[in-house]
């Protein structure tokens, strides 16, 4: 995957009052495949006004997996410009390619005005985007698919480029002298995390992928323990999600290895374990970010034409978070907006 060499800069986030949004819970937002409405009142979230522009209804539909805290910060985000742009979001989710092309169809059949979707596997979602175009429904892709939303018919994309965040990953073990790093896939075939694992291998030479099942968390800290204890040359520990990084912190101290953690994705265990000193650093997308601006555009789409990027990616990221700075960053990630 080459390179991209632009970078869409972000307009302003308007609407601060959007930020004090009732958290979503921490239990990893709505159970799997059980879609969500959330509708727009009379005033915004914090008191501040709604947009008198008609009432919309726009469905997000990701591949959150079930227990996921990632996408409570993507949920409060949409939920967020939802209350501000007199939105009904509609939100559905499932991590099955096929079921979540179907919840995709869903939506078109029940007249959604606008769809906000993830591309973790572009190919299985081709059709159902292409039904969304022919039935006229206006969409944009978020968080994964930056190479495949345009060609399918996508208006924007807001997220990290995952190819440049692994490799700014890769640079940043290769400056601390990795040797022998494992990047651990917790999910098979999704093409945002195979372009960060490619991306670390390419600047930290020696890197080795490790496939775990994301989905049992016991069984990922063991599969991670037993790599790093038949292996004792592993210097570093890369995970795709904040919620993968704390169970290989436990794995490394139940394998006595002197691995080091680093993460993408943050949440408040992996602040929190970055602050006491056990995750040396994250890379944050900003998932709040990608959640309201994908409802945010979407509602200036229907309501202005406004496209934003000029047909490129809108980058959400990457941020490296570590103890320079997190200080600053954890009183967000404790109010769910990072």
């Amino acid at each position: 995957m080459a390179i991209r060499k632009r970078v869409v800069g972000l307009t302003a986030v308007a609407a601060a009052a959007a930020l004090v949004l009732t958290a979503c819970s921490s239990g990893g937002g709505a159970k799997n495949n059980e879609p969500t409405t959330t509708a727009g009142g009379t005033a915004a979230a914090g008191g501040g006004a709604v947009a008198d522009t008609p009432n919309y209804t726009i469905a997000m539909i990701t591949h959150e997996a079930p227990g996921d805290t990632f996408w409570d910060r993507i949920r409060a985000g949409a939920e967020a410009a939802a209350a501000k742009d007199n939105i009904t979001l509609k939100y559905s989710n499932d991590p099955a390619a096929d079921k979540q092309a179907t919840l995709v169809q869903n939506a078109i059949d029940s007249k959604v005005d606008a769809i906000a979707t993830t591309l973790p596997t572009p190919d299985a979602m081709t059709a159902a985007m292409k039904a969304a175009t022919d039935a006229k429904i206006p969409w944009s892709a978020f968080n994964a698919g930056i190479d495949a939303y345009s060609e399918m018919g996508g208006l924007m994309y807001f997220g990290s480029d995952e190819t440049v965040a692994g490799e700014a990953v890769g640079k940043r073990l290769a400056d601390l002298g990795a040797k022998h790093p494992i990047c651990v896939i917790q999910e098979a075939g999704q093409v945002q995390l195979e372009a960060r694992c490619a991306g670390v291998a390419k600047n930290a030479a020696g890197t080795e992928n490790l496939q775990v099942n994301g989905r049992d968390l016991p069984s990922v800290t063991s599969t991670i323990a037993a790599k790093l204890q038949s292996d004792t040359s592993i210097d570093y520990v890369v995970t795709l999600g904040a919620n993968i990084a704390v169970s290989a912190i436990e794995s490394a101290k139940q394998s006595n290895s002197a691995a080091k953690v680093a993460t993408f994705d943050l949440n408040p265990d992996a602040a929190k374990a970055i602050k006491d000193g056990s995750l040396l650093f994250a890379v944050d997308q900003q998932p709040f970010l990608q959640g309201y601006q994908s409802v945010d555009n979407l509602w200036l789409y229907l309501t202005n034409r406004n496209v934003l990027g000029g047909g490129l990616p809108v980058l959400t990221g990457p941020a490296f978070v570590d103890g320079d700075n997190i200080d600053v960053i954890l009183p967000f990630v404790e109010a769910n907006t990072r």
